[in-house]
């Protein structure tokens, strides 16, 4: 088989599994980044059921979420809440996730304090299931540190990641008596994107190397362009 027939079928497969996993996990809600992973699962689920998206960010600091989660939102009509916090409301929330956490760890403080923020805000709009996109840069070689290696230690790292990860959204959606929905772990695609050839994973393209490359082609006559190829922001960045 020709390597475009084989990288055409992987995307079918993609667009089949996705499309399985999300209905397998809908919910009321959605934490809309607009980045990639999170622009995938609200076009599926959009189509199905009537979706609440939520966007958290720092009141007075640069947050590039919001304009992306909007172009989603707007493309898509979806009822979309953009809530701003203040420093008082992040302090708050700090000590909270450290306390559900059960670590002082700065990179999952930092990380967990916006999803906590934008998962009460979704309790408090009475949405009692939402949809996270975790677990997407683990399966599709989303990380940067990625970009570089050889493919033996690529694939490597890939296998470390996948035995160690975890999700503070399902703890913390939990506390607030929220079900967070990864539908990313589905077991279905989750065992696809394991047993996937990390080369269609990371790839040049535009200029410049891609994680998810497989996960943008799949999508990007579906996105608009400007979320396919979005630079992946870490969520305490786009976030502000």
């Amino acid at each position: 088989m020709k390597l475009l027939d084989i990288e055409t079928k992987i995307r079918a497969t993609l667009r089949l599994l996705l499309g399985e996993a999300v209905k397998r996990n809908l919910a009321d809600g959605i934490l809309l980044s607009g980045g990639l992973d999170t622009s995938i699962l609200a076009t599926i689920a959009s189509r199905l059921v009537p979706l609440k998206a939520f966007t958290v960010a720092l009141q007075g600091a640069p947050a590039p979420d919001v304009k992306y989660a909007t172009l989603m939102a707007n493309n898509l009509r979806l009822g979309h809440i953009i809530h701003c916090f203040d420093r008082s409301e992040l302090i708050d929330a700090i000590g909270r996730v450290v306390e559900l956490a059960e670590s002082f760890d700065p990179m999952e403080v930092r990380n967990s304090v916006t999803i906590y923020i934008g998962l009460k805000r979704a309790r408090k709009e009475g949405v009692s299931t939402i949809m996270t996109g975790d677990g997407c840069d683990e399966l599709f070689a989303g990380y940067s540190f990625l970009f570089d290696l050889e493919k033996e230690r690529l694939d490597s790292e890939l296998r470390k990641l996948w035995s160690v990860m975890s999700f503070s959204s399902v703890r913390l959606a939990r506390a607030l008596g929220v079900e967070a929905k990864l539908p990313y772990l589905d077991p279905g695609l989750r065992s696809f994107a394991m047993g996937l050839d990390s080369q269609y994973k990371i790839r040049d393209e535009r200029g410049r190397r891609w994680g998810k490359w497989v996960l943008r082609k799949a999508f990007e006559d579906v996105l608009p362009e400007e979320v396919v190829w979005r630079v992946k922001t870490p969520i305490e960045e786009g976030s502000g």
